[in-house]
């Protein structure tokens, strides 16, 4: 077995949404939960068939955000894997829509963050062993850090 790191590319203002899914029907449902959750979001869905054809399926409202999907999804190449590119919106906005789809088994990462995915291969066959997200911690926060969150969260709107 062979393990492999792939860089996901984006820009630094767009996030990234890497899980696993079973079933073709992923990237129609993964479209409508975005959509029917928040319309202004522009995104692109890349989804690795793992048998079959085993195309880089994909779909999305925005060229720019699905090239990325496909061309990330295909320097991972694992079977049954997603990736989501948004812009205009965060995954805390979709990401509980698209871990109720049925066909949907988990998520790796939801983030802006700089993404490395770790990616064992065997023959034919490549799977996500895990990610690596954005850097290390550099402290602990302080009570001037734990006001600073605060204040950061109600002035975003996530918190009143």
């Amino acid at each position: 077995m062979d393990v492999t790191l792939v860089r996901v590319e984006k820009p630094e203002d767009v996030n990234v949404i890497l899980g696993q899914s079973h079933f073709i029907k992923t990237v129609e449902d993964l479209y409508e939960a975005i959509v029917q959750t928040n319309p202004a979001i522009r995104f692109g869905i890349g989804f690795c068939e793992a048998s079959g054809k085993r195309l880089v399926r994909w779909a999305g409202n925005d060229e720019e955000m699905i090239d990325f999907a496909k061309r990330n999804a295909w320097d991972i190449g694992a079977g049954h894997s997603f990736i989501v590119f948004l812009r205009n919106g965060f995954p805390i906005n979709v990401l509980n829509a698209i871990k109720a789809l049925p066909e949907v088994v988990g998520i790796f990462c939801a983030t802006a963050n700089p993404v490395d995915v770790l990616v064992a291969e065997r023959g034919e066959g490549r799977g996500i062993i895990g990610v690596i997200d954005g850097a290390r911690p550099l402290g602990i926060e302080d009570t001037e850090d734990v006001e600073e969150r605060k204040l950061f969260l109600r002035k975003i709107g996530y918190k009143f």
